[in-house]
């Protein structure tokens, strides 16, 4: 009988403190090394102005089918001395479970004037912005833009000198990107890919990033430049919750 209750807690203690990564998902370097990562959300350098919940080290999972993919993307790009930086890959089902108690939380504005500078916060549920299922659960969806190589400096977030992000490079936080436009989670409508109130350049780098991904299996959310989704990704219907760490 001892012997049985010891089996058991041992178990219990390994199911516990185990990762549990399910299978099908890798860290991204595993398979690109030389990727560029930038994790928003597990900084305050994003929409609420804190760590998201769920984001508890620097690491980027995704589906290895995805991962796969992202590879050869980023084979043409190292050509021309370029790279992906990733923003977000797979987000706990916890993390999104944070922006929807962030969202009802009207008093909480700490960064409405870079994020969401003119939209009332009200209107993030009605306008698609924040929603309580997010593809990125299912760990194949991806925020990603393109750098060059060597990678240029990029500044820390004040959180006490914010600028609106759909100002110019010259205002805007200088993300070490190159222009796509805005600055990655814009809540504005210049963010939507296909917009034509951008400069040529700018709607020439979107068209470089969206054709490359298009190439290798990922379809764009039209609302975000950033946002791309593999086709036929695996878990379909299945939005995980295992922490980051």
């Amino acid at each position: 009988m001892e012997k049985l209750t010891l089996i058991f807690f041992l178990t219990l203690s390994i199911h516990l403190f185990s990762q549990d990564i399910p299978n099908g998902f890798v860290e991204i370097r595993d398979v690109i090394p030389d990727i560029i990562l930038d994790l928003r959300y597990l900084t305050k350098h994003n929409f609420l102005g804190v760590p998201v919940d769920g984001y508890e080290a620097e690491k980027c999972y995704i589906t290895k089918v995805a991962a796969d993919s992202l590879a050869k993307i980023q084979a043409e790009l190292r050509k021309f001395s370029l790279s992906l930086k990733i923003y977000d890959a797979y987000r706990p089902q916890q993390a999104v479970d944070h922006f929807v108690r962030w969202a009802k939380d009207l008093s909480d504005t700490l960064t409405k004037k870079e994020f969401y500078p003119t939209i009332d916060k009200s209107r993030l549920f009605i306008d698609g912005y924040i929603a309580e299922k997010s593809g990125h659960s299912r760990g194949s969806t991806v925020d990603l833009t393109i750098v060059p190589i060597p990678l240029p400096s990029q500044p820390e977030f004040d959180i006490d000198n914010q600028c609106e992000c759909f100002e110019s490079t010259e205002k805007r936080f200088k993300d070490n990107s190159i222009n796509l436009g805005t600055g990655f989670d814009c809540f504005h409508s210049l963010s939507y890919t296909e917009n034509n109130e951008i400069t040529p350049q700018q709607r020439a780098n979107r068209l470089l990033l969206k054709s490359l991904m298009d190439k290798y299996g990922f379809k764009n959310l039209t609302e975000e430049w950033w946002h791309f989704t593999l086709r036929n990704e695996p878990y379909q219907k299945t939005y995980f919750d295992f922490e980051i760490k």
